[in-house]
């Protein structure tokens, strides 16, 4: 970051930019959020004066994030640090990194919290693409620990550094993802582990309830004292040598998710904002499930934050 400074830039203030800038805030950063939308502005203070309380932070904090409706608007002289949180759009981020660009200072690292797009195609164009970085949050962007610090080949390795520093400062777990391969580390392991629940429920092996009780009553129940590569060293990874040569040649390798998937999506059975996906939703059920799973959630980031101790 640049010397001390702790004013950020946060370009997006939805759902995730909005929890970005409170996890800023929080620390007692000065936050200045960038939306075009006067409904996301005028939401923006609630926001993070609900992610304020959630996260035990001062409420008094909430008067260093300051909203903008264009970029120019923002003081840039006294900023350390951007981050992009607009809508997964390739030209759009482009645009706003070239705008961003001739805008900040050039000491201080640039940052995209996008999932889908190559770091090194947002910075295709720059005349610095060296201080592009990703900053890739997970919803909600203020609880979940995880940050993936994203290195084009173009990135200077120690803007990278200087991030995952910063994020360990606003008390973060990061991890440096050092190739800008598609959907870096965490969504690929998501993505590798759903695919084979979704072919399973295909194939008529167990249901989507089986498969949810199966994760978090099973062996995701540990994943939050201790990773898979800890619990292997744990267990022993002979026993997992031994188990993986004859079970990989049974797990589904498709380029595809499964047909009914494809067709749930077609009738817009597409979860909660459609009261239908894998179950059947109304209101007051939408409530209560998301306010247990904020509970879990918080609870979650007590152990977690306990942990560091």
């Amino acid at each position: 970051m640049s010397g001390n400074s702790k004013h950020a830039v946060v370009i997006g203030g939805g759902i995730m930019g909005g929890d970005i800038a409170t996890v800023f805030a929080a620390h007692g950063w000065t936050v200045h959020v960038m939306s075009p939308s006067p409904k996301t502005r005028e939401a923006l203070p609630g926001r993070i004066a609900a992610g304020l309380a959630k996260l035990g932070a001062p409420a008094g904090h909430a008067a260093a994030v300051h909203a903008y409706s264009e970029l120019k608007a923002i003081p840039w002289s006294g900023v350390g640090i951007v981050v992009e949180a607009a809508t997964e759009d390739l030209p759009l981020k482009q645009k706003l990194f070239a705008e961003i660009e001739a805008l900040a200072k050039p000491d201080i690292p640039l940052a995209s919290n996008t999932s889908n797009f190559p770091i090194g195609e947002i910075a295709k164009g720059l005349k610095h693409p060296q201080r592009v970085a990703g900053l890739h949050f997970f919803m909600p962007a203020h609880l979940v620990p995880l940050v993936e610090v994203v290195s084009s080949a173009l990135t200077d390795a120690k803007v990278a550094e200087g991030l995952v520093q910063l994020l360990k400062d606003l008390n973060k777990a990061p991890i440096w993802v050092k190739k800008d391969v598609p959907g870096f580390v965490g969504n690929r392991l998501q993505h590798a582990m759903m695919r084979e629940a979704l072919y399973l429920i295909a194939d008529g092996v167990t249901d989507a309830e089986g498969i949810d009780t199966a994760v978090r009553q099973g062996f995701g129940f540990r994943f939050i004292a201790c990773g898979p590569m800890m619990q292997k060293e744990m267990s022993g990874w002979d026993t997992n040598y031994l188990v993986g040569e004859a079970l990989y040649p049974h797990l589904h390798t498709e380029q595809v998710p499964p047909q009914f998937l494809k067709d749930m999506v077609a009738r817009g059975r597409t979860g909660m904002k459609a009261k239908a996906g894998m179950w059947d939703w109304d209101d007051d059920k939408i409530k209560k499930e998301k306010s247990r799973i904020e509970r879990a959630l918080q609870a979650g980031f007590g152990i977690l934050h306990a942990d560091k101790d």
